[in-house]
């Protein structure tokens, strides 16, 4: 019966002879990031797939020699057979065939196996078939197909047989191309999978197919390390466009310093590294990986450096080692770095030089031979007094008539008269200048010792380290004697009187005066004081008188003697207080003979005028007395309310009257006085009220009332606006916005074009940094177009100027900024200038040469800062000139003074439209010779004659092996598109999707209004 079949019908012969010598010629491997859940060329025997209608039995054909069946009889098989056979190599060939193609409505399925998901939330399924062409058999028009059908169910189980038909869900259906002439391929997605498993099923519908082979996988992204993080494998999501966030681990020896993550993409591919480790303290970074640091280095802390040498002095035993201790008789203070080289004490200074004078004495050195490695080098004076040659020595400081400037233990209170005090409290200690101990410079001056005395000083040099050393420092050591002729110290002071202001001092001649006294210098200052100002004052007597003091504050007052050999010692303090200002204070009775007088005067003064003016007398013809009225009445005021008074310098006469006045206290503008003049009151000029309901303009009342304003009396306090402008009137840019435009006719221009857009947007950003100002908010949709295509940058809400540095920068304290069009410092800093805006403009270079798309995609803010921040930039958009992404790249620099400026960048594009060979052009054979946008409102697709063609023309030619194998080979399939069927074909970016979509709707209607005269379908 079979051989009948095949005898009777060679075409169908041929058609299996063609499938199994292409299915012999192997299998394309699968990608790294393709798992498969299903793949029949794997599978040695049959298949063992469920067909329907086959009365529950699965149909086997034995493995024969295809020359077998060239003499079947018939040319049908009514339903899905399994059919093996061997190849010219004798190995085996497994195939599901169907062809009934003289019988209508053919419903004959073919199901597979229950396939576990394996965790996958997207599927593809790749189909190799053969489809016969009905036009090669005749006899069969109206009955025969050239499609089949895909469908799936899920389960989280293998069901059996107990699936019914309505219970499958379609994917597609599957056309072969149009030559007929080799296997087709089919790749459909499907997601998402919710179940733990799932069922395929074709469906014959009357064609004449012979399925090779079925794969069905998934995708995923290979696990791989990037910044020291591993990131292990991850099934894709589920969503053709969606991306799933991955977050890496840090390999040993590493730890995070940016959570380290990444995005797997729909494709299986890795996309935009978020993030990084760093290897820990001890180990460095090489080959991915993180190693110790070998013996002699050391890493003190995490990060990105290498391992260090030990600094000088040091060394390390171990690897991987934090620090290097220090050798032997080095130290390293808590304060030094890791980095630090180990230092030792110093030596001893040198050169050491005295010189005398009277009983202070000079001290001079030079610096140590041996600085001990360190800068911070520090001196100290040590000061011993002794008794005489090779005799014992003591400190300056408890030797006896040397207590440091404190109280002696004896010291008394002395009660003095006029409220004075004094208080002994000891002699005067041994002095530094500028001090003992902590000296920077190599230089000392001693103050205060005694005379005819030996001394010696040791002069110690030390550093930060000295006290980590058990060895005692060196010095330098100088002895000296004190000016043998120098007074000894004046003792027994007292205070001879006191009162608020002056001091008057009594003292005995020194006991040793060693010589001819010439003077006594009186040293005094404000107790508690000393350093910061002292008086001095010279006597030939053994008292003097020191005036000038402030009442009620304590003194200390010291005395000394000088004679031509020099001045003694001073004496012990000696603490005086001045008497306190006793304040004047009147009784009562004084007061209240006072308050009597002026009210009896006031009295007698107004009855006198009462009486003269009944007796007919008029106050003008007596102008004294007016002004004496004035006076007393001011006087009363005055003693009520408290008013200084005043009167001008006058002469008496008829002709030069009085002229008696007041003066207000704190009184600020002229305004306010009040002048008596010739016996009257001077008022300010009239003022006059004004009524505007009484003008026919309310504005010239306004101006009447204005003019009694003097200009100079005004005071702005605050302007405050009525509220939002009515309108603001900008020129009529008919094409909108610059991202809208570009969207709407995607793909639609001349690289040429799209270069002029830009160089007007640079040649307007160019004159506002001309100006000083910064724009802050540079993006596509801050671009109006009108209709000659000229771009004109707008919103200025943003807006600052800077003043005439145009370098100057303006920092803001608040307030929302545009993230993905904003430079890292601004976003850091809140730093605006104008190369911020230059940044900006890359970043809107990006948004014309894309057609609009968003900068970043859908990547969150966090994660687009954090990218930027890691060197990350946009890539080149499909189809742009290498010399634009360039000047983008060039616009992006994170230095900003390596950034070009917008005069640059307008003599850069200036270039490039001169010299258009500069431009690759991805102008494609169907779009050459169309016009310009500008000429035509839809772009002319009657010169496309290919899918191929009408991709390059849409700049979608990347998609050119997805679309053939979906199938879709001439412009008739693509025309019948939808939105799932671009999804399918693993077309993921949202901005693509929508590309090929309209031009997939224009062309459609380009069809139906039959606007184009001839496209092949």
């Amino acid at each position: 019966m079979r051989k009948s079949t095949m005898a009777s019908d060679p075409g169908l012969a041929a058609m299996l002879l063609w499938t199994i010598s292409l299915q012999a010629l192997g299998t394309v491997g699968t990608n790294s990031n393709e798992v498969n859940l299903l793949d029949t060329t794997t599978i040695t025997g049959d298949w063992g797939w469920l067909t329907y209608p086959s009365h529950g039995l699965i149909k086997i054909v034995i493995t024969v020699i295809i020359s077998r069946y060239s003499g079947i009889h018939g040319g049908q098989w009514a339903e899905w057979d399994a059919i093996n056979e061997m190849d010219e190599y004798f190995s085996p060939i497994h195939t599901y065939q169907v062809c009934n193609v003289m019988s209508p409505s053919q419903n004959n399925w073919l199901r597979t196996g229950w396939i576990p998901r394996e965790g996958a939330r997207r599927i593809y399924i790749e189909v190799k078939f053969t489809l016969r062409d009905c036009n090669s058999m005749p006899g069969v028009l109206g009955t025969c197909k050239e499609t089949f059908n895909l469908y799936y169910y899920e389960s989280d189980r293998a069901v059996g047989s107990a699936i019914r038909e309505n219970q499958f869900i379609k994917i597609d259906t599957i056309a072969a191309d149009e030559s007929f002439t080799g296997v087709d391929l089919g790749v459909r997605g499907v997601g998402p999978l919710s179940k733990r498993g799932f069922y395929l099923a074709f469906q014959d519908i009357g064609a004449c197919i012979a399925l090779t082979s079925v794969r069905v996988y998934y995708k995923r992204c290979v696990g791989v390390s990037r910044k020291l993080a591993v990131f292990t494998d991850v099934v894709t999501g589920a969503d053709s466009s969606s991306l799933v966030e991955v977050r890496g681990q840090c390999v040993d020896h590493a730890e995070e310093r940016d959570t380290p993550k990444m995005y797997c993409s729909a494709e299986g591919e890795w996309l935009v590294p978020i993030g990084r480790c760093v290897c820990s303290a001890g180990f460095q970074e090489h080959r991915d990986s993180c190693v110790a640091c070998e013996v002699g280095f050391y890493k003190p802390a995490a990060g990105d450096g290498l391992c260090g040498k030990c600094p000088q002095h040091s060394h390390s035993e171990t690897r991987a080692a934090l620090s290097c201790p220090c050798d032997s008789n080095y130290f390293r203070t808590a304060d030094d770095p890791p980095a630090a080289a180990c230092s030792r004490p110093p030596s001893a200074p040198v050169n050491v030089i005295s010189s005398v004078n009277g009983t202070s004495v000079n001290l001079e050195w030079d610096r140590p031979l041996d600085t001990g490695g360190r800068s911070d080098l520090q001196y100290s004076v040590l000061c011993q007094k002794c008794s005489g040659e090779g005799g014992p020595c003591e400190d300056c400081a408890s030797s006896p008539g040397s207590s440091g400037g404190g109280k002696a233990g004896g010291g008394s209170s002395i009660g003095a008269g006029g409220g004075g005090l004094v208080e002994r409290t000891g002699t005067a200690a041994v002095r530094f200048v500028p001090r003992q101990t902590g000296l920077t410079e190599p230089w000392v001056t001693v103050l205060n010792l005694v005379a005819h005395t030996n001394y010696s000083f040791r002069i110690l040099a030390k550093n930060a380290v000295t006290q980590m050393s058990n060895e005692p420092p060196p010095y330098a050591v100088v002895n000296i004697t004190t000016n043998q002729a120098a007074p000894s110290e004046v003792l027994a002071i007292r205070q001879e009187n006191t009162s608020q202001n002056s001091v008057t001092l009594l003292w005995h001649e020194p006991h040793q005066p060693n010589g001819v006294i010439l003077e006594y210098d009186i040293k005094y200052y404000e107790k508690d004081n000393e350093e910061h100002s002292y008086s001095t004052l010279k006597s030939k007597n053994t008292s003097a008188r020191v005036s000038g003091l402030k009442p009620g504050t304590k003194y200390i007052f010291q005395v000394r003697a000088r004679t031509s050999a020099g001045c003694g010692r001073f004496s012990q303090n000696v603490e005086i207080q001045t008497g306190k200002a006793a304040p004047m204070r009147y009784n009562t009775m004084t007061i209240i003979w006072i308050c009597m007088a002026l009210v009896s005067g006031l009295v007698t003064f107004l009855a006198i005028i009462i009486c003269r003016k009944r007796q007919g007398y008029t106050l003008p013809h007596y102008p004294s007395l007016l002004c004496v009225e004035h006076f007393l009445t001011l006087l009363y005021c005055a003693f009520l309310f408290k008013i200084p008074i005043k009167c001008a310098e006058m002469e008496m006469g008829p002709l030069n009257p009085i002229h008696c006045g007041y003066s207000k206290a704190f009184q600020d503008s002229d305004e306010e006085k009040m002048h008596y003049q010739n016996g009257h009151v001077s008022f300010p000029d009239a003022r006059f009220y004004i009524d505007p309901h009484t003008y026919e303009d309310p504005c010239q009342a306004v101006h009447e009332f204005a003019r009694e304003i003097e200009a100079s009396r005004i005071k702005i306090e605050k302007i405050i606006g009525s509220g939002k402008p009515v309108m603001i009137i900008t020129e009529y840019m008919e094409n909108g916005s610059l991202d809208s435009f570009l969207r709407r006719h995607d793909g639609q221009f001349t690289i040429i074009q799209l270069v002029g857009l830009l160089r007007g947007i640079a040649a307007g950003m160019t004159y506002l940094s001309d100006l000083g100002y910064i724009h802050r908010d540079l993006a596509a949709r801050n671009i109006l177009v009108n209709s000659n295509l000229v771009c004109k940058v707008s919103d200025f809400g943003l807006s600052r100027v800077l003043e005439d540095d145009p370098d100057a920068a303006y920092t803001t304290s608040g307030g929302k900024i545009p993230i993905r069009w904003t430079a890292p410092e601004a976003i850091a800093y809140r730093k605006f200038s104008s190369s911020s805006d230059v940044w900006s403009y890359g970043v809107v270079m990006w948004e014309v040469m894309s057609y609009g798309e968003r900068p970043y995609w859908n990547l969150t803010n966090r994660d687009v800062i954090k990218s930027v921040e890691e060197g990350y930039r946009l890539p080149a958009p499909m189809g742009c000139p290498a010399a634009l992404h360039t000047l983008m790249l060039d616009c992006w620099q994170k230095d900003r003074n390596e950034r070009p400026r917008f005069c640059q960048i307008v003599t850069v594009l200036d270039k490039l439209i001169r010299n258009p060979e500069n431009l690759k052009s991805t102008d494609t054979l169907c779009s050459l010779n169309s016009p310009p946008l500008m000429e035509r409102t839809i772009p002319d697709f009657s010169s496309c004659n290919s899918v191929d063609e009408w991709l390059d023309t849409i700049k979608m030619g990347r998609y050119k092996d997805h679309f053939a194998a979906g199938g879709y080979h001439t412009l008739g399939h693509v025309i019948g598109m939808n939105q799932g069927d671009i999804q399918r074909l693993g077309v993921t970016l949202m901005g693509h999707q929508k590309k090929i979509m309209t031009s997939v709707q224009l062309m459609r209607a380009q069809v139906l209004n039959k606007s184009v005269p001839s496209v092949h379908v």
